[in-house]
């Protein structure tokens, strides 16, 4: 077990649905069970096959899972004809057979205005509450190219940063010329979601957004309730406004 390496790009699992399985909540994806179930059958057969309890196994070396074990799970899961779920728009270029693609604004029903001529483009978990909603420019970080423009020339004002997965070590240089941050992967527990509080820049974490480009005037709910680490339930859940 020590030198099995889940590699986040190619496991869709969260630390959330992880804890959830340990804590023995259903999983909310079904990759995470699939894992869940793999792993979970291949450590009984290790441990069976030593004959001894797991304390006295636990530090054997033939029950530890290699790479070549995950990557044999990997391609079972494929095999099946399941995909994962990009979080980082980098992986469905490198393995475009992996990852499913995400529908494009185009696909997707045309959603209702609301009296304000706002369109409810996604929600996400509220890093920790300010004292007011948010009002800016969305404009997508998701390359090494990006981030060193915006150091050179500085970021824009008014910038929501909607990142996909390249969280707080890529975007480190450049934190704090964001105004605001809506991070479409990670918990309130990831890397940068502990960075954005440090530094006091709202942020949303495990955001769902759809039918948003580059250049939108956003409106985002940071004046909601935060999501409590490890707390059950969509309390703090945060929602994201086109705004017209």
């Amino acid at each position: 077990m020590r030198r099995g390496v889940h590699r986040r790009r190619e496991i869709r699992a969260t630390h959330d649905d992880i804890i959830e399985v340990q804590m023995g909540a259903p999983p909310r994806s079904r990759t995470v069970e699939f894992y869940h179930r793999r792993v979970s059958d291949l450590v009984a057969a290790r441990l069976a096959a030593t004959g001894r309890a797991w304390e006295e196994a636990v530090w054997d070396p033939a029950c530890e899972l290699s790479s070549a074990d995950f990557q044999a799970i990997e391609d079972e899961f494929l095999a099946s004809g399941q995909c994962f779920q990009m979080s980082a728009r980098i992986s469905l270029a490198e393995a475009p057979h992996k990852y499913q693609a995400p529908a494009s604004a185009d696909d997707d029903d045309t959603p209702l205005a609301d009296e304000r001529g706002r369109i409810l483009v996604g929600s996400g978990d509220n890093v920790f509450k300010v004292a007011q909603d948010i009002i800016g420019v969305a404009r997508f970080v998701s390359s090494i190219e990006t981030v060193l423009d915006m150091l050179a020339h500085g970021v824009p004002p008014d910038t929501v940063a909607i990142i996909d997965d390249s969280g707080g070590t890529l975007t480190a240089p450049i934190l704090e010329g964001f105004t605001a941050v809506v991070r479409k992967g990670g918990s309130v527990r990831s890397h940068l979601g502990i960075l954005t509080r440090e530094y006091q820049i709202p942020c949303l974490m495990a955001a769902d957004v759809r039918g948003l480009r580059d250049g939108d005037r956003v409106q985002v709910e940071y004046g909601v309730a935060a999501k409590l680490p490890y707390a059950e339930g969509d309390g703090g859940r945060a929602r994201v406004w086109k705004l017209p």
